[in-house]
C-alpha cells in the first residue's frame, strides 16, 4: 500500500472497514441447559446406580423386563432388566438392576421371591398384584453374610422373614401328616407364628425333623418341658353329651396346624427355664397324647385276654370306674408253639399321678397296692367305649365272687388277671347258658311230663274217683241240709247226724282206697291226699257236734 492509500486526506482513497463486536445469544441457554440437564441425569443415574444382580427362577411368570420392580416393604431397590432362558433351559435368569441403597443390602443370606396371587390352604396372600402386577420380593437376610450377586429365587414366601422378632424351633415326628410350610402355630386358639418346613432323615429312617418359627412375645412362654400337639383336621367323638365336633381354626383344616399350651411346674413346684432357639421338642398326635405325657411317673402293668380285642390300639386309655388311670402301650397276639393256646397281651403304663398327689406316689408301694386290689377281685377287660366308632380300652373292674387269683411278675412288669369283657364277655355268657340248656333231658322231661298227663286222664276217669267224688256230693248236700234245718229241732237233727257221719267213712274208705291205687304219680297223689285229709277233718268234726249234742242237747241256745 502507497503512503496515497494510507492518507486519510486522499479524496481517492477508501473508507476504512469498522469491525462490530461479537455478541452472546440467548438462544444458546437453551442447548445449554439441555446439556446440564443431561449432565445432572447422567450424573445421578451413575450415583443410584448399584450393582446388577442375577437372579434365577424356576418360571418367569409375571415379570416383565423394564417394568417387574424389586421392592421391600413397599420401597422400590430396583427394576428387572432383562428375562432370558438358561442354556439348559430348566430355568430362567433375571438380571435385575439395583439401586445403590441396596448395595449395603445385599448378601449372600439375601433372599427374592415373585410375590403373585396364591390360596395357601385357607389363606390368600398377593391380591394386591391383581391391579399392579407381580413384583419381586427382597428380604435383606440377617448380618454377617458376604458379598454376593448370584442369588437362586423362591418359589414360595418364606414363613419368617430375617427383621422379625421371634424364634425358630424344631419338632420330632413320625410323620407330618397334614403340616406343610405355611402351617399355622396356635397358641390358645391365637396364631402366633407358623410352619417353615421340614427336613426328612437321611436314608428315609428316622423321625422328621419339622421347623417353625414363633413370635415375639409368644416365644417366651415356651418352656423346655412345653408339649406340642397336631391340630389339624377335625376330631369327631361321642361323650356323655353326644355328638362332639373339635376344629382349631379353618386354615388348620386345610393346611395343617400345630398346638401347644402353658407347661405346668414341675412336680416339686420348682420353675421351669425358658426354651433357647433352635430347641426341639416332641410332636405328640392329639392333646389327649400330649396330655399323658405331662405324667412322668410309670407302673408297668400287663394283662392276658382271650376274648377279641378289636379297637384297641397303643394310645387306648385305662379306666377304673370310668377314669383314666394309664394308657395301652402295646397289644400283641400270643400263640403257643406247644399247646397252641393263643391269648393277646396287653402292656399298660400305669399313671399314678392321676389319682395321688406326687408326694404320695412311692414306688416301693405302688406294686403292693395293685397286688392287693388284684387279691380284692380287680380284673382286667376289653370294654367297648362306642359302639358307632368301635373305640375299645381296657377296664378295670372289680367282680363278685372271684376265683383268687395271686397278682404275678414277669421281670419288673405287674401281671393284672384278665377276663372276657363288653360283647365277648356277653356272647361267652350266653354261650355258658347254651350249653347248660343243651345238657338239660328237655326230651325226657316231655315224655314224662305226657306220662303224668295220660295217667291222670286215667285216673280222674276211673270208676273209684266218680264214686268218691258223687259221695263227695251227698255229703256236701246233707251238711247243707243239716245247716237248713238246725232250727226245726233236735231230732232231726240227731238223726241225721249218724247217716252223715257213715257217707263221710265211707267217702273217707274209698278216697284212702283210690290213694293206694295210684301211688306213682307225685302231683295227683298229693291233691287227692289232702281232700282225704279235709274229709278226715270234717267227718271228725260232725262226729264230735253228735256226741256234743247228745250229751248236752241245751247247747244249742245256751252255748257251750
Amino acid at each position: 500500500m502507497t503512503s496515497e492509500q494510507n492518507n486519510p486526506g486522499n479524496p481517492d482513497s477508501p473508507p476504512t472497514a469498522k469491525v462490530a463486536r461479537t455478541r452472546f445469544s440467548i438462544i444458546w441457554v437453551i442447548p445449554i441447559i439441555s446439556v446440564m440437564i443431561a449432565v445432572f441425569l447422567l450424573w445421578k443415574s451413575l450415583y443410584n446406580r448399584g450393582p446388577e444382580i442375577l437372579i434365577t427362577f424356576d418360571t418367569a411368570d409375571g415379570l416383565t423386563s423394564g417394568q417387574t420392580q424389586v421392592k421391600n416393604k413397599a420401597v422400590t431397590l430396583g427394576t428387572v432388566d432383562s428375562i432370558t432362558l438358561s442354556k439348559d433351559m430348566r430355568h430362567v435368569d433375571v438380571r435385575v438392576q439395583m439401586n445403590a441403597s441396596a448395595s449395603g443390602l445385599l448378601s449372600d443370606k439375601s433372599r427374592f421371591w415373585v410375590v403373585r396371587p396364591r390360596i395357601n390352604g385357607a389363606s390368600v396372600t398377593g391380591l394386591e398384584t391383581l391391579l399392579s402386577g407381580a413384583y419381586i420380593a427382597f428380604d435383606p437376610g440377617g448380618a454377617g453374610g458376604g458379598k454376593a450377586t448370584k442369588f437362586t429365587g423362591l418359589e414360595t414366601p418364606p414363613g419368617m422373614q430375617s427383621n422379625q422378632p421371634g424364634r425358630t424351633y424344631s419338632l420330632v415326628a413320625p410323620s407330618i401328616g397334614s403340616i406343610g410350610p405355611g402351617a399355622p402355630v396356635f397358641f390358645r386358639d391365637v396364631d402366633v407364628g407358623e410352619v417353615l418346613g421340614y427336613t426328612l432323615p437321611p436314608g428315609g429312617i428316622g423321625p422328621v425333623l419339622i421347623q417353625f418359627f414363633v413370635r415375639d412375645p409368644y416365644d417366651h412362654y415356651l418352656r423346655t418341658n412345653t408339649r406340642f400337639w397336631n391340630a389339624s383336621g377335625v376330631k369327631v367323638g361321642f361323650g356323655a353329651g353326644g355328638l362332639k365336633v373339635q376344629m382349631q381354626s379353618l386354615q388348620a383344616l386345610f393346611s395343617g396346624g400345630i398346638a401347644f399350651s402353658l407347661s405346668s411346674p414341675g412336680t416339686t413346684g420348682e420353675s421351669v427355664e425358658e426354651a433357647p432357639a433352635n430347641t426341639i421338642f416332641q410332636l405328640y398326635d392329639d392333646k389327649d397324647r400330649a396330655d399323658d405325657a405331662g405324667y412322668h411317673e410309670r407302673l408297668e402293668t400287663a394283662t392276658y385276654l382271650s376274648s377279641s380285642v378289636a379297637g384297641l390300639a397303643v394310645g387306648s386309655s385305662v379306666t377304673m370306674f370310668g377314669i383314666q388311670v394309664g394308657s395301652v402301650t402295646n397289644v400283641k397276639l400270643q400263640i403257643d408253639r406247644k399247646t397252641g393256646q393263643a391269648r393277646v397281651r396287653v402292656a399298660m403304663d400305669m399313671q399314678p399321678e392321676r389319682v395321688f398327689a406326687p408326694d404320695e406316689i412311692r414306688q416301693d408301694t405302688m406294686a403292693p397296692l395293685m397286688e392287693a386290689l388284684v387279691a380284692n377281685g380287680l380284673r382286667a377287660s376289653a370294654a367297648s367305649v362306642s359302639m358307632l366308632t368301635g373305640e375299645t380300652n381296657i377296664s378295670l373292674d372289680f367282680v363278685k365272687n372271684a376265683t383268687p387269683v395271686a397278682a404275678a411278675m414277669e421281670g419288673g412288669t405287674l401281671i393284672i388277671p384278665g377276663q372276657a369283657g363288653g360283647m365277648a364277655g356277653i356272647m361267652q355268657s350266653l354261650s355258658t347258658v347254651s350249653d347248660k340248656l343243651a345238657a338239660m333231658p328237655l326230651e325226657q322231661i316231655g315224655n314224662n311230663a305226657n306220662n303224668l298227663l295220660s295217667h291222670a286222664d286215667q285216673k280222674i276217669n276211673s270208676p273209684e274217683v266218680k264214686e268218691s267224688l258223687v259221695q263227695l256230693r251227698d255229703s256236701l248236700r246233707s251238711l247243707h241240709s243239716l245247716l237248713d234245718n238246725t232250727n226245726q229241732g233236735m231230732k232231726p237233727l240227731m238223726k241225721r247226724l249218724p247217716e252223715m257221719s257213715d257217707q263221710l267213712d265211707k267217702t273217707m274208705k274209698n278216697a284212702n282206697k283210690l290213694l293206694s291205687s295210684y301211688g306213682g304219680d307225685n302231683d295227683f297223689h298229693r291233691s287227692l291226699q289232702s281232700m282225704v285229709v279235709q274229709l278226715g277233718d270234717t267227718a271228725r268234726s260232725l262226729r264230735f257236734l253228735s256226741e256234743f249234742l247228745t250229751n248236752h242237747p241245751s247247747a244249742l241256745v245256751t252255748g257251750r
